[in-house]
C-alpha cells in the first residue's frame, strides 16, 4: 500500500530540515553606552559577582593548577579598572557551565519521532532478530 504524495512530503521535510539547520542563531541585547559613568555601587556588585565565581571549587582548583595563588588573584582584581571589572562580570554572565544539552536531546527526539512516523505511514515493519 503506497500513500499518495509521500515523495513530495519527504522532499518537503528534507528541505525544511536543511533550512532550519542553516539558520544562524541570533542573540539580541542592549548595547551599553560609553557615556554612562559607572558608580561605586556597580563596582561593588561586579566585584561580588566575580568573587562568587572565584569561590567555586572547580574554578579555584583550575586557577591553582595554573599556578595562581589567592593573594595574586586578589591583587590582580584590585588593579582592574571599573570598566575592566564590569566587562569581566558581563563575560561571567555569558558563560554556560556544562553547555546546553537540551537542544541536542530535543533534536534527537524529533528525528526519532519522524523516522517512526515515516515507517508507520509506509506500512513497513521492523523486526529485530538475533
Amino acid at each position: 500500500m503506497r500513500i499518495p504524495l509521500m515523495k513530495h512530503v519527504s522532499w518537503y521535510l528534507i528541505i525544511a530540515m536543511f533550512i532550519i539547520g542553516i539558520a544562524p542563531k541570533a542573540d539580541a541585547g542592549i548595547a551599553p553606552s560609553e557615556i554612562i559613568v559607572m558608580s561605586q555601587v556597580d563596582r561593588t556588585a561586579d566585584l561580588g559577582k566575580i568573587q562568587k565565581v572565584l569561590e567555586m571549587k572547580m574554578v579555584r582548583e583550575r586557577l591553582e593548577k595554573l599556578g595562581f595563588a589567592q593573594d595574586e588573584i586578589q591583587s590582580k582584581l584590585s588593579s582592574l579598572s571599573d570598566q575592566q571589572m564590569h566587562n569581566l562580570a558581563l563575560q561571567i554572565d555569558d558563560i554556560k557551565a556544562g553547555g546546553d544539552g537540551l537542544g541536542i536531546v530535543i533534536a534527537l527526539l524529533v528525528i526519532v519521532i519522524l523516522v517512526v512516523l515515516l515507517i508507520q505511514l509506509t506500512g513497513h515493519r521492523v523486526v529485530v532478530t538475533k
